[in-house]
This record gives structure tokens, C-alpha cells and sequence, in this order.
């Protein structure tokens, strides 16, 4: 068997602790927002917390780069994760940790074998749910204008624009708030299209098994009946083979063999016995 490589070592190591701290993470996130008649001390540290996992899978990624074999084939592949771990540092933006955290989080999911994609993709909108309507809060709920006023109205918002309905009735009025939505429209596009797909996937695959398992069972049959012709002329081979013994109405039944007689007369049978006794015989 292969041994893993340093870096699948450190992978498989690190993602319980990663998505331990991708859920402080959310809970964070979700307590400053809120909890708006908190204290001071409550928004720090849960900013405190943010930038903590954050940097956490910063320094991840740059771990994972110095373990690689070819760091440059590393980057090329892992873009996206590299995006995500420079988009803070480009613009200290609350949303933008919010984005580049999900992404990573949803790429270490991804390598983690454990996880099918059932789990995959009920864990991806549960999140886009919970992490969109948290964020289009926070950005329309002091918005002049603006209709998403409470965190109810931010999920039934949220859960609309994940499943295309849009009923019109909330609707962001800010340009971050329309970039939101755009961003959720496309990943429940996205995760609709995985689930229609795996759905698709599991019918054809029964299909199969039962087709597979129809295809056993008429060769099962075919050999059968192919068995049972040949037991048929083996029977009729044998039975024109053997010597139809002769019937013989005198005898004692059927299959019996005829008495040989010798060459001398015939006897005469007794008048007492025979067939015609009690018939008095005419008299010459």
C-alpha cells in the first residue's frame, strides 16, 4: 500500500480542528449580528473570533504549499483557496471573512473522505441559508428603504432566492445587497442542479441493478429450458432403445411370454371343465 504524503497527513490531521473552528466561526458571525443590544465587549469578541479561524486557515494553506510536492501545481489547483485567504487582507471587510471562510470550509469538506455528498450538499445549504440571511441582515437592516428588518424576514428572503421563487415581497435595496443576492441565487442553482443530479443518478443506477438482475435470471432460465430439452431427448433416445416385449391374450397378463409347446397333438380339453360343460354332447 502507498504511504500518504506529508501534506494528506497534515489534511487528515487538521480537519477536525478546522471544521471545529469553521462552527465558532458561524457562532461568532451569528452573535454579533444578533445580539445588537450586546455589549462592546461581546462585537470584540466575536470579531476577535473571526479573524482567529481565519488566520487559522491561512496558515493551513500555507502548510498545506510548503508540503506539496509541486508548489506550483499546488496553486494552479488550489486558486480558489488562495482567493479566499487574500480577499481580507485586500479589503478588512466583515463579508469578505464571512465569503473566504465558507470557501475554505467548503474546500476542506470536499477532500475529507467521510463526508458523502448527501452530507455535502445538506451541509452547503443549510449554511448558505444561515451565513445568507445573517449577512443580508446585517447589511439591509439599517438600509434606508429597506424592507428585511428582522432575522425571520432575512431567512424566508434567503430561502426564496436559494430555490428561484423570488415571490417580490423582500428584496434588497443596497448594491451589497444585490451582490448577496446574485451570489445565492447561483449557489442554489448550483446545489439544486448537484441534487437533481444525484437523484437522476440513484434511479438510473436501481435501474441498472435491476436490469442487471433481469438479465441473470432469463440466463438462469435459458440454461434451464436448454437442460431440460436435452433431459427430453435423452428420454425419448432411451425409450425407443429398449424391446416392446409382444402381448399375448392367453397368457397370464400383459408382458408375459408364450408357453412353448412341444410338437406332439393337441390336447383335448376335459367336457367337465371346459367352456361348453353342461351341454350334453349329441349322440350318434
Amino acid at each position: 500500500m502507498k504511504e500518504p504524503t506529508a501534506q494528506v497527513r497534515w489534511e487528515q490531521r487538521t480537519q477536525g480542528p478546522l471544521l471545529a473552528l469553521a462552527v465558532a466561526f458561524g457562532v461568532a458571525y451569528a452573535v454579533s449580528i444578533v445580539a445588537t443590544e450586546a455589549g462592546p465587549w461581546v462585537n470584540a469578541v466575536c470579531m476577535g473570533v473571526e479573524w482567529v479561524v481565519w488566520a487559522a486557515f491561512a496558515v493551513d494553506y500555507v502548510v498545506r504549499l510548503r508540503l506539496a510536492p509541486s508548489r506550483r501545481l499546488f496553486v494552479r489547483s488550489h486558486w480558489l483557496d488562495l482567493l479566499a485567504v487574500a480577499l481580507p487582507l485586500f479589503q478588512p471587510l466583515r463579508l469578505l471573512r464571512l465569503v473566504s471562510t465558507l470557501l475554505l470550509v467548503g474546500r476542506r469538506a470536499r477532500m475529507a473522505s467521510q463526508v458523502t455528498l448527501t452530507t455535502y450538499v445538506a451541509g452547503s445549504v443549510a449554511g448558505l441559508l444561515m451565513f445568507g440571511s445573517l449577512a443580508v441582515l446585517q447589511v439591509e437592516r439599517d438600509a434606508p428603504g429597506g424592507n428585511i428588518r428582522t432575522l425571520g424576514d432575512a431567512v424566508w428572503w434567503s430561502f426564496t432566492t436559494m430555490t428561484t421563487v423570488g415571490y417580490g415581497d423582500l428584496a434588497p435595496t443596497t448594491g451589497l445587497g444585490r451582490l448577496l443576492a446574485v451570489g445565492l441565487m447561483l449557489s442554489g442553482i448550483a446545489l439544486l442542479g448537484v441534487v437533481t443530479a444525484n437523484i437522476a443518478a440513484w434511479f438510473i443506477s436501481r435501474f441498472d441493478r435491476d436490469d442487471a438482475e433481469e438479465r441473470r435470471m432469463n440466463a438462469l432460465l435459458e440454461v434451464l429450458t436448454l437442460e431440460v430439452r436435452e433431459l427430453r431427448a435423452e428420454v425419448a433416445r432411451l425409450s425407443t432403445g429398449l424391446p416392446v416385449p409382444p402381448s399375448d391374450p392367453g397368457g397370464d397378463g400383459p408382458g408375459t411370454a408364450p408357453t412353448p409347446r412341444g410338437p406332439g397333438p393337441m390336447p383335448v380339453p376335459d367336457a367337465g371343465t371346459g367352456p361348453d360343460a353342461g351341454v350334453s354332447s349329441p349322440r350318434s
